[in-house]
């Protein structure tokens, strides 16, 4: 930590001021109220001679560099108001007076980007996210891509479309072909009902043994019945449900119609009363396959965990636990019975952490693999829509309904996936990492597939940077307005993307280019380096959440068992911790994991399990609020 006492530091502060126009000086004599109020008034008019100017801004940066820990060794004991030196006791009169002054000369150098609407203890803030943080992955990825002049080395991913996007490409595959189901009967049990698959739901429509109309009811039971539990539904959709479900109980024809009287809000308070007169593309690909539209479900607000305006979701096997996110809704909802699948998104963990906790299996496809039209957008070349299901099966039906070219979205495509179903895995090599769930391995050996240990090299050691990088700053750009107006003041978590976006407004553009150079850089080693058609490891590990992602690798989220949870109350408890692997195959091989998994899935039964809910025991009671502490998400650099 360097002192604001160093004699560089203050040389450098002293040069800064003088400099930078402020004919207060540094006097630390001053009284703290003439701090305050001149701190907010010491930036000088921007039509400095050259050489003035640009010595300003050089000390005002040096000092923004050198100084920022020692001025703000003592940020987070500052309360919540515009000013840093607000309740500061008079013994730190002086270091308050150069933390006043430190925060009034950084906001000079944000005039220059023309981001002054920050107040003095955002300032202070996100210096010290800048330090810590932004600079380390800088340097990494500096050292990585940026050594060699010309730029005849290390290309980054970000390419131009100039496909204007007006025709549909012809169709590129065809449908899949799903498995028969014969002989099957109606149970008498509506939650033997909820818990079916999607082809044995089918299979009782087409023989006439239910109705849409007699399913969405039994679903919308369920959703109600649940959810004070779950904290996982925004909005039902009780009357376009039962109509969808009645045009298709009638072979209407579908598709013609908008869904705009119902909210879209993004799960944040600054949304919450926000509708779109518009279908996103993935709804209009399930609504013209016949699924109906029974509720709109929980986001963690704007994409980020499980916290939303409305409370906080919980995951079905633990409602002791909250069930991560940001899809955190689709995942709680189907592993609850609540829905028979659900459609969740994913830019960095998104779907496999909620899939994972939540005991679901959920599939994050290849990037670009589902259109993206009409949905809430963090990063153009990260997101990604998949579903949540009941088994692989499901799971493989879901993405044939929904895959395709989205004209209006650039980055989809039409890929030409092999059919899950009728993939012969006895010729596949598939790999297994350290941290692979080894049951799994076992039993994908007895079905005759090569087993083999794995590991992905590659020497990118900034991955978890690199994507941070690109999302914070992708997210800001479709944000901008947002921050700058002050809606992330009311956000419902602060330490999440308020302070993450706020550090990335001082991201350069040269930085971020040098970050998609670096992810060029780790996606050609990855491939070097996958030299198995797929393979088995961890899905919740950060590192491979952000390389999956920066590389496009689809990963099918796996249930592989239960076991009891931690610290359980002295006459047990029916709650479980949920074990899950992950099945990664490289890009446009989607087909490969559903495979596997499917083959997986073929010879047990964790995915048929039920979770408790709130049917916990005779002696089991949750606290409120619950015990069970979530570590927030780590940044290893």
């Amino acid at each position: 930590m360097v002192d604001v006492r160093n004699p560089f530091y203050s040389t450098a502060y002293r040069i800064q001021l003088r400099l930078c126009g402020n004919k207060q000086g540094a006097s630390s004599s001053r009284k703290n109220k003439n701090v305050a109020n001149m701190s907010r008034d010491t930036c000088p008019a921007l039509h400095f001679a050259g050489t003035r100017f640009f010595v300003c801004v050089i000390f005002s940066l040096l000092a923004a560099t050198v100084g920022s820990y020692a001025a703000l060794s003592q940020f987070h004991s500052l309360s919540d108001t515009s000013s840093p030196c607000n309740k500061m006791d008079s013994k730190n009169s002086s270091e308050c007076s150069e933390k006043a002054m430190h925060a009034s000369q950084l906001k000079c150098t944000f005039e220059l980007l023309d981001s002054n609407f920050f107040n003095e203890r955002k300032v202070l803030e996100i210096a010290k996210g800048a330090t810590e943080f932004n600079l380390p992955i800088i340097r990494a990825n500096r050292k990585l891509v940026a050594s060699e002049n010309g730029g005849l080395h290390n290309p980054s991913v970000l390419t131009f479309n100039p496909d204007w996007g007006t025709e549909q490409e012809q169709e590129a595959s065809k449908i899949f072909n799903y498995p028969s189901i014969s002989s099957i009967q109606k149970p008498e049990n509506e939650e033997d009902i909820a818990f079916m698959s999607i082809l044995e739901l089918g299979a009782l429509i087409r023989t006439k043994q239910v109705t849409s109309e007699e399913l969405a009811r039994i679903f919308l039971k369920r959703l109600k019945r649940y959810n004070p539990a779950l904290e996982a539904v925004v909005t039902y959709t009780d009357e376009l449900a039962y109509q969808q479900a009645k045009e298709a109980d009638e072979l209407l024809a579908q598709g013609k119609y908008l869904v705009p009287q119902y909210k879209t809000t993004w799960g944040s308070t600054t949304f919450k009363n926000q509708v779109l007169n518009t279908e996103a593309w993935v709804y209009k690909r399930l609504k013209s396959a016949g699924a109906v539209l029974v509720a709109k479900l929980v986001s963690g607000s704007l994409a980020y965990d499980d916290i939303w305006f409305g409370g906080r979701t919980r995951n079905p096997w633990n409602i002791e636990e909250f069930s991560t996110g940001s899809s955190a809704g689709p995942a709680a909802c189907t592993s609850a019975g609540m829905v028979p699948f659900a459609i969740g998104s994913e830019t960095a963990g998104s779907m496999t952490y909620p899939g994972a906790r939540c005991g679901v299996t959920a599939l994050r496809p290849t990037f670009g693999t589902v259109g993206r039209t009409g949905v809430m957008s963090i990063s153009e070349s990260l997101d990604k829509l998949g579903p949540f299901c009941r088994s692989a099966a499901d799971c493989t039906i879901v993405l044939d309904a929904i895959r395709g070219k989205d004209p209006d979205d650039l980055s989809s495509r039409d890929f030409p996936f092999a059919d899950p179903f009728s993939v012969d895995i006895t010729k596949l090599t598939v790999g297994y990492l350290e941290d692979a769930e080894m049951e799994v391995v076992q039993v994908l050996a007895e079905k005759g597939i090569k087993m083999v240990p794995f590991k992905l090299n590659y020497t990118v050691d900034s991955v978890q940077g690199i994507l941070n990088f690109t999302m914070d700053v992708d997210m800001l750009a479709h944000f901008d307005e947002w921050q700058r107006s002050g809606k992330d003041d009311v956000y419902e978590a602060q330490d999440q993307w308020p302070v993450e976006l706020r550090r990335s407004r001082i991201i350069t553009a040269v930085d971020y280019i040098q970050a998609q150079r670096a992810r060029g850089k780790l996606i050609r080693e990855v491939k070097e380096s996958f030299i198995v058609d797929a393979f088995i490891g961890n899905v919740t590990d950060w590192e491979k959440v952000c390389l999956g992602n920066l590389v496009g690798l689809p990963v099918i989220v796996v249930p592989a068992g239960f076991k009891n949870i931690s610290n359980p109350p002295p006459s047990g408890s029916r709650r479980r911790t949920t074990i899950t692997t992950g099945i990664y195959a490289p890009p446009k091989h989607d087909h490969i994991a559903l495979a596997l998994a499917i083959a997986y899935q073929s010879v047990t039964d964790h995915h048929k399990q039920r979770p408790p809910i709130d049917n916990l025991g005779p002696n089991d009671i949750i606290p409120d609020p619950p015990t069970v502490t979530i570590p927030p998400r780590i940044l290893h650099l």
